[in-house]
């Protein structure tokens, strides 16, 4: 049987990223098969496994090996033997970009059909003197049209711009970019069986505008990107007021809210699916996918995280990989 192979980096070596793929591999949850390969120091693993006491093997990749099932190490030493547990730390963002570039340096080399990320540190990675704010942005260096996007069985959302400051991505909303956006969201939700098929799009501008009384934005840019989206045959419907548009969605995994900043999409997800949720990249010629939530500095060490949304990243992995077999 040929099954998938699933890079799986372990993210800030300081913060949750190494508890919670153990205990996702090792707690006897049940995951799609799959050849998994983590990325990461077998020294910080092994020291991991020994703090939550959980017996963990993973045998060396071999690259040119297909379709065995199991757990695999790509060894990516460290900056340094030791970490620094909960805080930022420029070892710790070296470490966990490094991981991160050779997962998706294999991805991109068709060694991997699948890539999913423990969360990283973008204080770290700064820290580190790396110019990305995190995952998406260096993925979008190689894949421009890439789109972040989350998902759970509650809700899912897509985001038209994330890691920019509020005023820099308002400015974003024009009708010729979110028309862009709208058909590589179309394109890509295309591709994933099961999923979704139409797409809700909120205002800006309180009560979406209000007939242009409270904001230009609607009849300017969006509601005129929409129409052109809808002539091409895209299943979308908006501008929608943004404090009631995600209340019709939910439950509904046939719909996604195309959110137009960060926290517009944000908020009322990880309300929802704080736990579970997962985000996914988009647009990709590989799935990656990555748990809705970051590193936990201050629990770090203590064996308390939840490995929940981690496992949900892993099962959408294998989902999207299904999708494109």
């Amino acid at each position: 049987m040929t099954v998938p192979r699933i890079g799986v980096t372990l993210g800030d070596p300081g913060g949750v990223g190494p508890e919670i793929v153990l205990k996702a591999f090792g707690s006897g949850v049940l995951l799609p098969p799959a050849s998994y390969i983590l990325f990461g120091d077998s020294r910080i693993i092994a020291e991991e496994a020994d703090a939550l006491g959980l017996p963990f093997k993973a045998g060396p990749w071999r690259e040119g090996e297909r379709g065995k099932a199991g757990i695999f190490l790509s060894e990516t030493v460290s900056p340094a033997a030791d970490r620094a547990l909960r805080r930022p730390d420029a070892r710790n963002g070296r470490a966990s970009f490094r991981s991160f570039e050779a997962a998706v340096a294999a991805a991109r080399g068709g060694r991997l059909e699948a890539v999913v990320t423990g969360p990283v540190s973008k204080t770290s990675w700064k820290m580190a003197g790396l110019p990305w704010r995190g995952h998406t942005e260096y993925l979008e260096s190689f894949y421009p049209g890439a789109i972040m996007s989350y998902w759970s069985d509650k809700l899912l959302v897509a985001l038209f711009s994330h890691h920019l400051p509020l005023s820099k991505a308002l400015g974003k909303v024009r009708r010729a970019a979110l028309l862009d956006f709208f058909r590589g969201l179309s394109a890509a939700a295309g591709r994933v069986e099961g999923g979704p098929r139409e797409f809700l799009v909120p205002g800006l501008n309180p009560h979406a505008g209000e007939n242009g009384l409270l904001g230009s934005e609607e009849e300017l840019e969006i509601g005129p990107a929409v129409e052109a989206a809808r002539s091409e045959g895209i299943a979308i419907s908006g501008p929608h007021p943004p404090d009631t548009v995600f209340r019709r969605a939910l439950g509904r995994l046939d719909i996604l809210v195309a959110a137009l900043y960060h926290d517009q999409g944000l908020i009322p997800f990880k309300l929802e699916a704080f736990e579970s949720g997962v985000n996914a990249t988009l647009g990709l010629p590989f799935a990656r996918t990555s748990p809705d939530h970051g590193t936990a500095f201050d629990i770090a060490g203590r064996g308390k995280a939840d490995p929940g949304s981690m496992v949900a990243a892993i099962r959408l992995a294998g989902r999207f990989t299904a999708s494109a077999s």
